[in-house]
């Protein structure tokens, strides 16, 4: 299977070097800003398409990985050619294949598979994603070839929905975009403190892999630790005195799960003081 990219941003270079370095046939890459495309099909020694048509009729399958919001303007333009037996794949973790509007009637196939890994760095980021869960979503026709394609790269797979797709990526906002939230409320409060920002960066660096590293290995009953774990109600409620409205807001809706989460812990201990904190206005 030749496969094409449509889009030269940060996905499209990582799957595009991950596949050739695997040895996976990539025709090369077309984008409206020619010099992305070009500096993708250097990166990953295939071909620049100058032409939208022509990559199409290059490929047996085409990754859209262009913004969410410019999927279903490509998916327009190339359904203009032809298109018969193509698997036509966008990268989103919101979208499912159902962007792809009568894409039946091209007899060709759409499918969403998403990467469940932060890609951050263009040129980089291909020498990470293996140890990320692919999610597929789409036709039935080609969906065991497509899993099976990752799994022969050394991806774990997991096949879903398109009506679990929303729920699946809101998934991934809370665990990869929320801690940066999480992370950045953590610096804000330690400059309160007397560190600049960058000692404060190092400060919780650490705390923040090693913590990833422990939830990774045993889950979050068995990687909770801190006040609210321990039922120490005097120390939350000097957290909460501490904190602006804000913050007490957040600690609090966050502190909720947590006591769920040690209740498991530690079923027989009594969390009422806390759960009493944390419902007061």
């Amino acid at each position: 299977m030749r496969i094409g990219f449509i889009g030269a941003g940060k996905v499209g270079f990582t799957f595009g070097k991950y596949f050739t370095v695997q040895g996976a046939d990539v025709s090369g890459y077309y984008s409206l800003h020619e010099t992305s495309a070009k500096e993708a099909a250097e990166f990953t020694h295939t071909k620049y398409y100058a032409r939208i048509e022509d990559i199409v009729s290059d490929s047996d399958a085409l990754f859209l990985t262009c913004p969410d919001g410019a999927i279903e303007n490509v998916w327009d333009q190339i359904k203009r050619y032809s298109l018969t037996g193509k698997c036509i794949c966008h990268c989103s973790g919101s979208l499912s294949s159902d962007v792809f509007s009568e894409i039946s009637r091209k007899e060709a196939y759409g499918y969403s598979i998403h990467p469940l890994f932060a890609v951050s760095s263009k040129r980089r980021s291909y020498r990470e994603i293996s140890k990320a869960y692919i999610t597929i979503e789409g036709h039935e026709k080609y969906l065991n070839l497509w899993a099976e394609f990752f799994e022969d790269l050394g991806n774990p797979v997991k096949i879903i929905s398109a009506e679990n797709k929303a729920l699946y990526h809101c998934a991934a906002v809370f665990v990869s975009n929320f801690v940066c939230g999480l992370f950045d409320e953590g610096i804000s409060l330690l400059k309160q403190c007397g560190f600049d920002e960058s000692d404060a960066v190092a400060a919780l660096g650490p705390m923040l892999v090693n913590n990833a590293e422990t939830l990774e290995e045993k889950g979050t009953v068995e990687a909770l630790t801190g006040p609210v774990e321990r039922a120490d109600a005097v120390t939350v409620k000097r957290h909460l005195e501490a904190v602006s409205e804000r913050e007490a807001m957040i600690y609090k809706h966050i502190s909720e799960v947590l006591v769920e989460i040690a209740q498991k812990k530690n079923p027989k201990r009594d969390y009422s003081g806390i759960r009493k904190l944390l419902s007061e206005k």
